[in-house]
């Protein structure tokens, strides 16, 4: 291989040149995960940290294999052979689901062409594709002609910019110098909100006591009172009501505040009303439950995360906001990028991002491959089970259930009689330890008014009821053995 003045012949470059070896590589790639998900049989193969960390650290990256193939095959050793599949329909654990096959092929091409949507002279239809994603999903919201967004790397990075509009939008009617003003300005969120309310608040630069922690209704809901009620103890107090931030959709119960009656509480107030629906989005093409996010076309800003419940890829998520002139506050020009004269389309005067991957495909691939309406019967059917789960559980002396569904999480956990809310307290986290050691089944913990409890989260629509008793059967079995041996150590 050598410099010409031609130029730097590489056979490892994709180009026109190169398409025999891409090809061959991409099809490789493809043979050999194939051959490991067809032997998949579990969740996890049970390897420890050690283990994993000794394959790991026995590579040396600056001796190359000098083969495709032979990089290929390491890789299946170290990573396919203990990946974590969430395709398995015993792993019930965190908000990741398996992936729509049509949203696999958009990322053969987004991978290769490697189309950054940042200004139109790198993406071209790929930045149309994306607005037209944005305004379907904003009609599915509720939103008018005047709506906007932007895709995002996942649900954080959208509750960020969503409150960074708010912040944005505060400071232009406070009346104060943003040096007076910022120090004033407050959140208000249930203690139920995702950790990103919090972290959005410390990134921003606002007070250590910059969120208001609102009661709940005793269902884990915001109570529109206790809002109201809220807001006007911080007026008093001189600070500023910066937003309100409604869960469509919490990470542990699954819970739904009442939109319809907070929206006209922050119009009431002028207080920017952002709703957090990565994990419920999915409702918004749901044939069945559609009316559980009644109310959600008041907001002004909503999260999206199409890979936790339209079943893409990581990463797929959007923030859309109602009035698209908002989106500009944070806009800044580079002559070399998006000067002002720009005539055509640029992301980047909208996106916390500069570089950013064509994500949008894989979304418009599996609309116009299997439709909205599928999607939303995927995301019914795990609703569906976990109400399902939650009346089995129900009727089985060994298990305490917390409550009542809403969405797909179920919070239960092991305490037969005799067994001490304490002694149960205590054995859960070791129990989900030694599930996941085991590799046949993966489950989540929490805790909640605490107490320990472990956690199933539905997003797999081909978990069968069957699939979750065999999980109960493993949780059962593990738990009789550790109570009859002494404590281990307790999972971090």
């Amino acid at each position: 291989m050598e410099a010409t003045l031609e130029g730097f012949a590489s056979p490892h470059l994709f180009s026109g040149s190169t398409l025999d070896a891409y090809t061959s590589g991409v099809w490789h790639a493809s043979a050999l995960l194939a051959d490991r998900v067809k032997t998949v049989r579990q969740p996890y193969s049970g390897a420890s940290v050690a283990e994993l960390q000794e394959q790991v650290d026995a590579v040396d990256l600056d001796r190359p294999l000098g083969d495709t193939g032979a990089a290929l095959h390491e890789v299946a050793r170290l990573y396919l052979d203990n990946a974590i599949w969430f395709h398995e329909p015993t792993y019930v654990a965190h908000l990741n689901c398996p992936v729509a096959i049509p949203a696999l092929s958009a990322e053969v091409l987004i991978s290769a062409v490697n189309s950054s949507v940042d200004t139109w002279d790198q993406s071209a239809t790929g930045t149309l594709i994306e607005r037209r994603l944005i305004d379907w999903t904003a009609g599915r919201i509720g939103f008018g002609p005047g709506a906007d967004g932007i895709f995002t790397s996942g649900g954080t990075q959208s509750n960020l910019q969503a409150m960074l509009l708010a912040r944005e939008d505060s400071l232009a009617g406070a009346g104060k110098p943003r040096e007076v003003a910022i120090p004033l300005l407050r959140i208000f969120a249930t203690t139920e909100s995702h950790f990103s309310v919090g972290k959005s608040a410390g990134i921003l630069g606002l007070a250590a006591d910059a969120v208001v922690a609102v009661a709940t209704d005793g269902n884990g809901r915001m109570d529109p009172g206790a809002l109201a009620a809220a807001i006007d103890r911080v007026r008093r107090d001189g600070g500023i009501p910066m937003a309100v931030v409604a869960t469509a959709g919490t990470t542990d119960l699954g819970r739904i505040d009442p939109v319809k009656a907070i929206g006209p509480i922050c119009a009431e107030h002028g207080i920017w009303f952002h709703v957090d629906a990565a994990y419920g989005c999915g409702l918004l093409v749901s044939t069945r439950r559609r009316h559980l996010l009644e109310g959600i076309e008041q907001a002004d800003s909503v999260t999206v995360d199409y890979h936790k419940s339209f079943y893409q890829p990581v990463s797929s998520s959007a923030v859309v906001v109602r009035r698209g002139e908002t989106m500009r506050r944070i806009a800044v020009h580079a002559d070399y990028l998006n000067p002002r004269t720009a005539t055509v389309p640029n992301q980047v005067d909208k996106s916390l991002q500069t570089t950013r991957r064509f994500d949008a495909l894989k979304l418009w691939m599996t609309l116009r491959t299997i439709g909205s309406e599928q999607i939303g019967d995927m995301f019914d059917t795990v609703v569906d089970r976990a109400h399902e789960t939650w009346e089995h559980l129900l009727t089985d002396s060994d298990f305490e259930v917390l409550t009542e569904p809403t969405l797909s999480t179920l919070l239960f956990r092991f305490r037969p009689e005799g067994l001490s809310v304490e002694a149960c307290d205590e054995l859960m986290p070791r129990l989900r330890q030694e599930l996941f050691r085991d590799g046949q089944a993966i489950v989540a913990g929490t805790t909640v008014g605490g107490h320990y409890w472990l956690k199933f989260t539905l997003l797999n629509p081909n978990t069968t009821m069957s699939n979750l008793k065999d999980v109960l059967d493993l949780i059962r079995g593990i738990a009789h053995r550790l109570t009859s041996e002494p404590t281990a150590a307790v999972m971090a």
